[in-house]
């Protein structure tokens, strides 16, 4: 059976000194049990990542980059959300 009858699942792996997950790739495989050991044996084989998720590719909902406007412009006429105007004491240092 070729690889392309097999669900497509996204991988995320979280490196020894990082705090986040981060897309690494994707590999095909029957089920979630074999998209982690395919995970593990393609991205992680010189031991840098922490963890691991496999999630399955149809599951992920993306926003259209033309929706831009919409989505994310709202956010600047919110300057409140925006820390830049706060007076921070000396005593505080780096924030």
């Amino acid at each position: 059976m070729s690889t392309a009858k097999f669900p497509l699942w996204e991988v995320f792996i979280r490196s020894r000194n990082g705090l986040s997950h981060r897309h690494a790739g994707s590999v095909h495989a029957a089920d979630a049990t074999m998209a982690l050991q395919a995970a593990r044996d393609v991205y992680t084989r010189r031991g840098e990542g922490l963890s691991i998720w496999v999630v399955p590719s149809n599951a992920i909902i993306a926003s259209d980059p033309a929706d831009k406007a919409m989505l994310f412009e709202p956010a600047e006429s919110k300057i409140y959300r925006h820390p830049t105007f706060y007076d921070i004491p000396d005593e505080v240092g780096h924030m």
